[in-house]
């Protein structure tokens, strides 16, 4: 695979090494979605979306499809097939709100110049009740889940939002990001989930969770 890269690097005209392509398709497989504009990525963004046939062709062996949404200006990368790990009922109903929610608001064009959704926690709160039939998670199992959401690329925090840190419903200093992949990663059959994580909404908060493996799709669909 390194002379692959190196064959690749040197049809750049000397603007990128091997090592430098190679590191972007890692970094693409791993955090399955960059973005050009996070400044971290943005290096690796324009490599994927310049060279996109070839870094599809590298990553497709290991059934991962690449693609580059050139409008909006992040790059992703699809397993084919279900991933190794799995997402918890927790993950998994609190990503499926998100994207109901970045839904909503694309339809009525509430959306950045980046084509992110901005939503307050008392927002969040109020729809993750209407659409998972459950109250939000607490402080630190949601600073869990938003971390988990920055990881699979689809969510971050908009940190000093001007939010009421006494909130006693919240207690959340920050608002809440949604970003454009939401709408890739989790498919449109990923939303049919949350009427039967609402259905079963009552059942005992103790039980543990059972895993919920992760498919193109967000979830499985078994």
């Amino acid at each position: 695979m390194s002379q692959y890269w190196e064959s690749l690097a040197s049809r750049t005209d000397g603007q990128h090494t091997s090592e430098e392509l190679e590191m972007a398709a890692y970094r693409l497989a791993v955090e399955q979605v960059l973005y050009y504009a996070d400044r971290h990525s943005r290096t690796a963004y324009w490599m994927v979306e310049r060279y996109e046939r070839e870094f599809r062709q590298a990553l497709a062996p290991l059934g991962i499809d690449v693609q580059v949404n050139r409008q909006l200006r992040y790059a992703y990368a699809l397993p084919k097939h279900a991933k190794a790990g799995a997402a918890s009922i927790a993950q998994t109903v609190f990503a499926l709100v998100l994207r109901a929610i970045y839904d909503e608001s694309a339809s009525t064009g509430q959306l950045t110049d980046d084509g992110e959704v901005v939503c307050d926690l008392v927002e969040l709160a109020e729809k993750y009740r209407l659409m998972s039939g459950k109250d939000l998670p607490t402080k630190g199992k949601l600073d869990a889940l938003m971390e988990t959401m920055k990881r699979w690329g689809i969510a971050r925090k908009l940190e000093d939002h001007g939010l009421d840190e006494d909130d006693d419903t919240i207690g959340q200093p920050y608002a809440v990001i949604i970003r454009p992949a939401i709408a890739d990663v989790l498919g449109e059959a990923a939303l049919a989930r949350l009427l039967q994580f609402k259905a079963i909404a009552s059942a005992d908060a103790a039980e543990p969770e059972a895993a919920v493996p992760v498919t193109e799709e967000g979830v499985s669909q078994e």
